[in-house]
Formats: structure tokens, sequence, C-alpha cells
């Protein structure tokens, strides 16, 4: 038999909603799911913490945040005081970056901030990426890397499109991802191969057994999908709605057609904790039972 397929089903927005964090658990706990992103500025944070310890197969991240709720650092919460001390949306926060109006030194006050809280909670942190991608853009990508290097973080997600999007503004996005994926540093990053783009926020069944028997015997993938068990009234941002299905998200992730991808297609599934690099590579090193979480049987 082939070499398997490695693959890190990584769930963004731990935190972001009572029930979008319902959905990450649920997703762990049946095996689906084997990495989550943390909002370290989630308010409330310490009990989100703490149900981490129903799930302790579940490997850990922080999601760096610049464009959601409230800072966590002085620093960014008085550069803020015209938006009232919140995070303004993406492209406000992108063109304050790029112009250097926000000086990168408040972005990495803040960006320790977060990374501080999550260690300072006990959580071993083994990735970061950030909320809307973010860390791409080229100074904060820079300093993505750096702050992992010196916190001891192993792992930097690589965001990358996968084909034609569905909209113009994913057209914009992934037009930017495939540029700054390509930019000098990023190459040479040691990181999985990125999944999950081209239906992002509505993955759905359908991509995934497309996607599944696709992946390299050897080859090492991380799937970014955001499962939730949400209902409209629990989210108190509409517009959120018209991006994310969450509930599709974890009934395909959770789906027993899924399960028979994983096993027919030699995919097994990994964490974090199951990479290493070596000379620059990067490399699995899995347990051989099937029966561990998140193995070929899940």
């Amino acid at each position: 038999m082939n070499a398997p397929a490695h693959l890190i089903i990584n769930a963004d927005d731990y935190g972001y909603f009572d029930c979008v964090s319902d959905g990450i658990l649920e997703a762990a706990r049946r095996g689906r799911v084997t990495a989550t992103g943390l909002f370290a500025n989630a308010p409330d944070f310490d009990r989100q913490v703490a149900r981490l310890a129903e799930v302790p197969h579940l490997d850990l991240g922080v999601h760096l945040n610049l464009t959601d709720q409230t800072p966590l650092s002085p620093a960014m919460a008085q550069a803020l005081a015209r938006q009232g001390g919140v995070f303004p949306g993406k492209f406000a926060m992108v063109g304050s970056i790029l112009s250097r109006r926000l000086p990168l030194a408040v972005v990495e006050a803040e960006w320790r901030a977060q990374i501080e809280r999550c260690l300072n909670a006990g959580l071993t942190i083994r990735f970061l990426n950030a909320h809307e991608h973010l860390h791409m853009l080229p100074p904060l990508f820079r300093l993505t890397r750096r702050l992992a290097s010196e916190y001891g973080i192993a792992h930097v997600r690589l965001t990358a499109p996968e084909s034609l999007p569905r909209s113009a503004s994913a057209l914009i996005r992934d037009g930017a991802m495939a540029l700054f994926a390509r930019l000098p540093g990023r190459r040479a990053a040691a990181a999985p191969r990125f999944l999950g783009m081209a239906e992002s926020g509505r993955l759905s069944l359908g991509y995934l057994e497309r996607t599944l028997p696709r992946l390299a015997p050897g080859g090492i993938y991380e799937l970014m999908c955001h499962p939730g068990l949400c209902r409209p009234a629990q989210i108190p941002r509409p517009e959120l709605l018209n991006y994310h299905d969450w509930r599709q998200e974890f009934a395909s992730l959770t789906a027993e057609r899924t399960g028979e991808l994983l096993r027919a297609h030699n995919v097994r599934l990994i964490g974090y904790r199951h990479l290493r690099i070596r000379a620059g590579r990067l490399e699995a090193v899995t347990p051989e039972s099937s029966s561990a979480p998140g193995g070929p049987s899940a």
C-alpha cells in the first residue's frame, strides 16, 4: 500500500461565538477536527479555555486577530480610540497597516498580548495563523514568523488559493493570497499544503469528495474549516450568515461518507504534534495505531 496522505483538519475561530466553539468541540470529539485556532481576545476566554479539557487530543494555535471585538494591549486600544477602542473591519485595518498609519510596533504589542494570554492560560501553542488571513500581508508575515520563533511555536499557516473563487471579493482575496504566498521567505517556509480556501465558510461534502481522492501519498496538508452548531438567532452580526454556513461545515466533516473517503483513499488525520521540520523539510511522524484519535479509521 502507498504511504498515507497526512491531513490536519484545522477549525478556525474557536471562541468566536459559543455555538462555534460547540461545533468545534463536537467535531473534535468525533475525530474529524484535529486542530483549532483560538481567539485570544474572546470575551469569555477563560470559560472557553476550560472547555478544551474535554478534547486533550486537539492541537491548539493562536488565531491572531486584528479585525474583530476589542484588543488586549493598551497600545492597540489607544490607537483605536477614534474607533471606540474596537477593531474596525478588515479593509480599514489593511489600509492602516500598509499606509503605516498604524505602526507595526502596535500590531506586535497586540499579537504578543494575544499569544501570551494563551500561554499564561497553560495552553500548548503549536501554530499561528490570523483571522481573515491578515498574517499573510508582507510586513505581518515577517512579524508572525519572528514571533513564532521567539515563543517556540513551530508552525505558521501559509495560506494559498486553490481554484476559481465564487465571487468578485473572493477573486481579489485569492489573487492577493497567491501573490503573498510566492514572496521571498514564503517559498522556504515548511508548512502543510493549504486546502479549503475554495469553499471558505461553506465547506461542503462535495468539496471533500473532490479533494480527498487527490491527496498525494506521503503529502502533508492542512484543511481550513469553520464548523459550528449555530442558529441565526445566536449570531449577533447578521452579515456573517452571508459568508458562513457553520452547520453545513459541521455536517460535512462529521458525515459517515467523509469517514469512508478517508479510509478509501488512505488519508490519515494528524495534528501539528505529529509534524517535525528536518533540514528545512516538513515530515509527519504519526502513530502506527489506526485506532488513535484522528487516525484513518476516523
